[in-house]
């Protein structure tokens, strides 16, 4: 029987059908729309399929997620492009990879000139708003009506931007995201259809539940992920190397809600940092909030405080504090969606809205020790989605079709009957949605990561999955390869590169990646890539330079030597935070003495710094230069201070060079006096700033 048969079989039977309904996947239908519909796209930030019981979650419910995906359709094989958050947004509004719209980390500022498919509703019609969470750093453009928290955004009492206008309001931030949406909707012109963006904080870090959820999981423990204890045997360096483990990398108070204690004298950089992060966010309550909080919370410290947990008892302790947390903010997400789904109901708008639930991609809730997101493995990578619209979608359709986050903006585009632009690299979903799939969908799907250095330390990387395979390749500082079977090793624990078991499998693999690198533009390795350094010869190529100070180990720059490898970053404003070539200094100063192996006649040196306020790092206040003969007695050659403003925005490179006429040295001492602390008026203020430097000329 046909699609279009089974349909007509199904309206024929009337209200018998309803008995059809089992469990699964079944299919029925309310016959063809009479007008555009509404699009109603809610998103959430960080939320795993694993925490969400329409995808067999054994944390948690999730009832009102669970309706859509009842009176809808919910995808098992969806998939983002680049697994963070700002990113994933880019994606959603344009149809294009990070690549092309230029948003390839959270560092960048979006291009809100370009084409999204907002505007493109817009211009045919439909009254548009996003709501919530935007994280752009550009103001939203195409919309007709905007209210967005600034950043992250605060779970308690946040800021919203409404319209260019900044406006503080009292409550929780999933609550007043919904009002702010409920209000809107109500008070919308209703001979428009509208597309509505509403983008929940919720359930990203730092996980501060409501306080309807404070008790929420109080009595009881929670499942273990069985790969918690993950040793990554089979693994590349990636796995690793990476810095968003449970048991190392959770702060205890801004993560874990364990207060600080009292201050001590010799409390670390992460200590300090803790405290600080925690007192702004917890600060933030007010007086009642707090006794709820404390009221939630303090009988739980007190017995982990007297427990004096160590090992894996307290790597145990620290995955059930963060997962409670996690899901409690869950639980306010769905409540909150049962609000609207009701207000579409009470308004008369539910047979006429395309309901779409996402999030801008998935999380790890302990699976391999981690939390956070970025690695093409399968708990980030996927996304739940569910899709609602009655005049089209059949109840508990499960569609096998592997989509992506760049499908959204055709889906929609197709829903209002506007032409899908060209340079749109997203599939519209209508047809799969209808249970009528192309016969040219995708098998395969195609992912590239760009922010590293930076958060987590998780490496660069692009990879192809397909309904079975994974291939993988970590480069930047790395060149590494990963692939996996998902059907014998759906935990992705045995990389299988290089076994003879696999040649084929890889060889094809190999070939499906730098196909869809071509099919997607993706090939220019050195757009987003280190830019190619030409080595400039100069007087102290190659000798050593003996660091007083050393280098942080995550930021060396090439190892020793690099200081005087030739290989300096281009002067002036740079693309991308790339600190392949940087030497880094957390809190210390600098100073470095090149030994030029003999006397030789000086006519200039010069030391090239980096500034970049959004990481911290910042150009010296001072930097002197001096010079010697025999490496004991120091002539000064120059003393600068910096007059670049710490505010200057951006990443640059700045140098300090001191001009001489021939003068004779065998050694050269360069100092950079570090700023030390992130001054007050900095989002990290108090904590240690970070000096970088990448080379030392010597003409």
């Amino acid at each position: 029987m046909t699609i279009q048969n089974r349909r007509e079989f199904l309206k024929k039977m009337g209200a018998g059908a309803a008995a059809l309904a089992l469990p699964g996947c079944t299919s029925l239908s309310s016959g063809p729309p009479a007008k555009r519909p509404n699009i109603l796209f809610i998103m959430t930030d960080d939320h795993a399929c694993q925490a969400t019981s329409c995808y067999g979650s054994r944390l948690n419910e999730t009832p009102n997620i669970d309706r859509l995906a009842r009176e809808g359709a919910r995808f098992d094989n969806a998939f983002c492009t680049n697994s963070i958050c700002a990113p994933s947004r880019a994606v959603l509004l344009t149809g294009k990879y990070s690549h092309l719209n230029g948003h390839i980390n959270n560092a960048v500022t979006f291009d809100g000139s370009q084409q999204t498919f907002v505007k493109l509703l817009r211009g045919v019609g439909y009254e548009t708003a996003v709501i919530g969470k935007w994280h752009l750093k550009s103001d939203p453009t195409g919309f007709d009506y905007w209210n967005i928290l600034p950043g992250q955004g605060d779970y308690y009492n946040p800021l919203f931007i409404e319209m260019g206008e900044k406006k503080k309001k009292s409550g929780y931030v999933t609550d007043l995201i919904t009002d702010t949406f409920l209000d809107w909707l109500d008070g919308r012109d209703g001979s428009k259809p509208f597309c509505a963006l509403l983008h929940h904080k919720a359930p990203h870090r730092n996980w501060m539940p409501g306080p309807d959820h404070l008790d929420l999981y109080r009595d009881k423990d929670l499942p273990v992920p069985e790969t918690f204890f993950d040793d990554y045997a089979t693994r590349s360096g990636a796995a690793r190397e990476q810095e968003m483990r449970i048991a190392d990398h959770m702060y205890m108070a801004y993560d874990l809600k364990l207060p600080p204690g009292e201050k001590k004298d010799d409390e670390t950089g992460w200590e300090k940092a803790d405290r600080r992060m925690w007192k702004r966010f917890y600060g933030r309550l007010d007086e009642a909030q707090k006794k709820a909080w404390d009221e939630a919370y303090g009988e739980e410290n007190r017995a982990f405080r007297e427990a004096g947990l160590t090992g894996e008892d307290l790597e145990l302790w620290k995955y059930q504090r963060y997962v409670k947390d996690y899901l409690r903010c869950v639980a306010s997400v769905d409540d909150n969606i049962g609000r609207v789904l009701d207000a579409l109901d009470r308004m008369g708008l539910s047979d006429d809205t395309v309901v779409v639930y996402t999030s801008d991609q998935g999380f790890y809730l302990g699976e391999h020790g981690w939390y956070d997101k970025r690695f093409i493995y399968e708990e980030s990578l996927r996304m739940p989605l569910v899709v609602r619209y009655p005049r089209e979608i059949d109840p508990r359709s499960c569609p096998e079709e592997m989509v992506m986050n760049l499908d959204f903006a055709p889906t929609f585009l197709d829903y209002a009957g506007v032409k899908i632009p060209g340079d749109m690299q997203g599939r519209s979903m209508r047809r799969v949605l209808r249970g009528d799939e192309p016969s040219d969908w995708r098998q395969a799907v195609y992912y590239h990561y760009y922010e590293y250095p930076g958060a987590h330390q998780v490496k660069r990387h692009y990879g192809v999955r397909t309904h079975r395979y994974k291939l993988i390749h970590f480069y930047h500082d790395i060149d590494a390869w990963e692939l996996y079977d998902l059907k014998e090793d759906p935990q992705e624990l045995r990389n299988v590169y290089g076994d003879p078991a696999y040649a084929k499998v890889q060889t094809e693999l190999e070939a499906e990646l730098e196909r869809l690198r071509r099919l997607y533009g993706d090939t220019d390795s050195n757009r987003y890539m280190p830019l190619k350094i030409r080595k400039k010869s100069h007087k102290a190529l190659g000798c050593p330079a003996t660091l007083k100070h050393p280098c942080s180990p995550k930021y060396k720059g090439g190892g020793p030597g690099a200081l005087t490898d030739g290989l300096g970053a281009p002067e002036g404003k740079m693309f991308n935070d790339d600190y392949a070539l940087w030497q880094g200094f957390e809190q210390s100063d600098f100073e470095a003495v090149v030994d030029l192996g003999q006397p030789r006649k000086v006519n200039g040196i010069s030391a090239g710094f980096l500034q970049h306020t959004r990481d911290w790092i910042f150009l010296p206040s001072e930097v002197e230069i001096e010079l010697s003969g025999d490496g004991k007695i120091y002539v000064q050659a120059m003393n600068a201070r910096n007059t670049i403003s710490m505010k200057k925005e951006g990443i640059f490179k700045h140098s300090f060079k001191a001009g001489m006429d021939g003068l004779d040295a065998r050694y050269v001492k360069v100092k950079a006096r570090n700023v030390g602390i992130c001054p007050d008026w900095h989002p990290g203020a108090g904590g240690n700033a970070w000096l970088f430097i990448d080379e030392i000329y010597v003409e």
